[in-house]
Parts: C-alpha cells; sequence; structure tokens
C-alpha cells in the first residue's frame, strides 16, 4: 500500500484555472480574448492567417483579433457572441479553459451555462459608457453562480484619452455593486484590447496604474481552497464486481470524488439509504492508496457489504448532507418551452436521476434591480427564478453556497431529454443583497 507524497498543504494547490468573459455588445470582449490569445502566443499560425484572410475579406487592414474566438457564421457577420466559445491555452505558470460567452439579454443562459463552473468572472466595461444595466446583470449571475473571483476589465481606455479619472468612477461604482451582492473579491484592471494596453504586458500610457496585466493576475490568483476543509462526498458512478478467480471476492465502488478527503479506516455513511461502514480500501490508477481527495478518480472498498449502486452518495458519517425529497432552489430556465407548476420532470443530482414534480414557482427574479416578481405561474427561457421541487426519491443534497458540485443539479424533459434548467439548491444571492440573513456558511467554501 502506498500514501501519496503530496503533502497536505499543497492539496489547495491547482495549475488550472477556468475562467469566464462576459460583457455589453460591442464593449470589445471578443477582442480582449483574441488579444490575451494573440500576445500570450497561445494562437497557431494557421489560426492566426484564417483570422488575417477573413478580416481583409471584410476590408479591415488589421486582423480582427475578436474573429479568434466568434467562430459561428451568424457571429462573424453580425459582430457579436452568440455561443459559449471554449478555448484552452497555457503560459509557463498556469494552465486556462477559458469560456467566452454572449452579452446580450437574451443569451444569460449562456452566461449561466459559461460561469457555471468557472472560478473567476472577466466583466468587461466600456470606458465612454460606464457601468450599465448588462454589467450589473453579468455581476448579478457571477454572484449567483458564487463565482469567488471577479476582474473589470474596463476597456477602451484609448478612446478616453487614458484618463485615470474615468477608470477610477468606474472601478467605484461597479466594486460597490458586486461587493453588496456578496462578491468576495473583485479586482479592476483599466486596458485596451485593441491596443493590448494592460493585457499581456504592462501600458506605457497608464503609469499611473501600478496594479497587474489580465494576465498576470489570471496566473497568480488563488483560485482554490483547502480540500481537507471541504465536505467530502463522493458520488458513485459504477459497481466494480470482476468475479473472477483471482477478485472472486472483490467490490468496488468507482467514481470521482466531488469534493474533500477520503481515508482508510474512516467511518462513511451511503445515502440515501443511511447505512453505515467504514473504507477498507481505496484503489487510484491500480495501486492502492491511504488517502484521495478531489478530483481524483478511485475506487472505493467499503469493510461492511452494504447495498450500493450507480447514484449513492458516500460520505463521513459525521458531515453527511441531509436527505430531503423536498428541493427549493434557484433556477436559469435554459429551454426554449416554459417550466410550469405541476410539470413532471426528471432531476439529474451528481450520479443520480429521479423523477420530480414542479410544485410551486415562488417569484422570477429581475437582475436588473435584484426585485422578485412574485408567482410568475411559469419560467420561460432565460429567466431566472425560485422552484419547489417534489422528487420521487431522496436526494442528498448540499447548499450550493457550500458546494458547487453537489448543491447543483439539472431539471430534465423527461419526454426527449432535453436540459430545461440548471439548478442551484438552498439560498440565493438575492437573499443577502436584501438583507435577508444567508442560510448556514455565507463563505463560499468551495
Amino acid at each position: 500500500m502506498t500514501t501519496p507524497t503530496q503533502p497536505a498543504e499543497q492539496l489547495s494547490t491547482t495549475t488550472l484555472l477556468r475562467f469566464a468573459t462576459a460583457g455589453s455588445v460591442d464593449d470589445g470582449k471578443s477582442t480582449l480574448v483574441g488579444r490575451l490569445l494573440h500576445d500570450s502566443k497561445s494562437v497557431l499560425t494557421d489560426q492566426l492567417e484564417a483570422v488575417e484572410d477573413a478580416s481583409r475579406k471584410r476590408g479591415q487592414e488589421a486582423p480582427d483579433l475578436a474573429l479568434l474566438t466568434d467562430g459561428l457564421r451568424a457571429e462573424r457577420e453580425q459582430g457579436i457572441t452568440i455561443d459559449v466559445a471554449y478555448r484552452y491555452f497555457a503560459t509557463p505558470r498556469r494552465r486556462f479553459i477559458l469560456a467566452d460567452t454572449p452579452g446580450h439579454v437574451q443569451y444569460t443562459r449562456n452566461m449561466v451555462t459559461g460561469a457555471s463552473t468557472a472560478e473567476l468572472a472577466v466583466v468587461l466595461v466600456d470606458a465612454r459608457n460606464g457601468v450599465v444595466e448588462q454589467t450589473r446583470r453579468h455581476a448579478a449571475v457571477a454572484a449567483l453562480l458564487r463565482v469567488p473571483h471577479v476582474v473589470l476589465a474596463v476597456n477602451k481606455m484609448d478612446l478616453v484619452d487614458y484618463a485615470e479619472p474615468v477608470f477610477a468612477a468606474i472601478a467605484k461604482e461597479f466594486t460597490a455593486y458586486a461587493a453588496s451582492l456578496g462578491v468576495p473579491e473583485i479586482t479592476a484592471i483599466p486596458i485596451s484590447a485593441l491596443a493590448g494596453d494592460n493585457v499581456v504586458e504592462p501600458s506605457s500610457h497608464m503609469n499611473w496604474y501600478g496594479g497587474p496585466t489580465v494576465l498576470e493576475h489570471l496566473e497568480t490568483v488563488p483560485v482554490s481552497h483547502d480540500l481537507t476543509a471541504c465536505h467530502a462526498r463522493f458520488p458513485v458512478q459504477y459497481v466494480i464486481r470482476p468475479q473472477t478467480p483471482e477478485h472472486r471476492d472483490y467490490r468496488g465502488y468507482a467514481g470521482q470524488i466531488a469534493a474533500g478527503v477520503f481515508r482508510i479506516g474512516e467511518p462513511v455513511t451511503v445515502l440515501p439509504s443511511g447505512r453505515t461502514t467504514t473504507i477498507a480500501g481505496i484503489d487510484l490508477l491500480g495501486d492502492s492508496v491511504d488517502i484521495a481527495w478531489a478530483p481524483q478518480s478511485v475506487t472505493i472498498r467499503l469493510t461492511d457489504d452494504v447495498d450500493v449502486s450507480r447514484g449513492d452518495l458516500i460520505a463521513p458519517s459525521d458531515d453527511a448532507p441531509a436527505v430531503t425529497q423536498d428541493i427549493e432552489a434557484t433556477v436559469c430556465h435554459v429551454a426554449d418551452r416554459p417550466l410550469t407548476i405541476g410539470q413532471r420532470v426528471l432531476i439529474k443530482h451528481t450520479t443520480r436521476t429521479v423523477k420530480a414534480i414542479v410544485k410551486d414557482i415562488p417569484s422570477r427574479l429581475t437582475l436588473d434591480d435584484l426585485s422578485q416578481h412574485p408567482a410568475p405561474g411559469q419560467l420561460v427561457a432565460n429567466d431566472i427564478g425560485r422552484v419547489v421541487v417534489r422528487t420521487a426519491e431522496p436526494l442528498a443534497l448540499d447548499a450550493y453556497a457550500d458546494s458547487r458540485r453537489t448543491g447543483s443539479f439539472l431539471l430534465i424533459d423527461p419526454a426527449d431529454g432535453t436540459t430545461l434548467a440548471a439548478g442551484m439548491a438552498g439560498g440565493s444571492f438575492a437573499a443577502a443583497a436584501t438583507g435577508v440573513p444567508e442560510p448556514d456558511d455565507a463563505g463560499w467554501d468551495f
């Protein structure tokens, strides 16, 4: 049996950052992403040649770096971003997964999709226009999804003569608004995506700014937490029983650790049944180990022969989540067809899928001013609202504020498998923003 040599303090270190970008129409978001990729030398030669060719056909002398991300024909024709574009790039200091999300109101669901797994969100603002309704909407979505780091990129500083007072006023207004939503960390950076100021290289036009460039901040921002302090959760994906002569009595439960740390000898509870046992062994990449942590994929062996199947959740007995059939949550409706009271759905939570019914839709959130529209009766595409769902079988959910992995779920149409809504269990940021206390821990420990 082996023990990983990685010390406990390194469990919180990561070399991968997932981040999303958002901005209003014509704020230059796609240009920023293109500039970031281009100046960090993350663009292949043939990609750059294709962009240069497309730019020439549009009558532009210089390459339009926005075309590096706006890949759909409709996006290029209209000069806007419609779908979420994922880009993978790396620097010597860190690897990145970038989700370039649309800025239009009608594509709010796309931003929710792109930011749902992000550890950082870059919100663009045009220096000439300042904070607008769509800026507040993007900040609200980032707060709702518990994105722990938000960067305010004040773009087009070249069009306001790189004036420090313009940047300072915008940064002050946005920071106050985002902080009122409970965003833990906000960093403001003045940039010109078109000229490249403060994107990868420091700007010679803004000597009054002494902070990091966008890339420098992305490379150095702390994006994770001490995994040993998290609520340990292991959704069972597959039961392994070889029943071969050499492994006649082997029974293991395979899956990816969603959060926390598991150790041999630890008392655990299998949910939703509530049966208790201890961890007899942990297999990782063909070897037996004493300890494993998120997001490792492992096989856990238990001391007792308890009934465990796909969809069950293994958790420490002294820190197991509550089991319930009544779920109150905030959802973003992503389907074109409405979500209505009384509608029968499937709810997918980690590896478990059960039947459910929408019992109530108490309110719909207006992101412009964070007001609640009571009893809307239904949610349509891009709506964000509160729902009450009754499940046919018990589920072990955490509050989304405690765990984004085990506090989130999908509502699915049982007729054709269409995803209807993305859900976040427990209280929403709006409760904190309006002065109503958040349930449990509001520290966003995930």
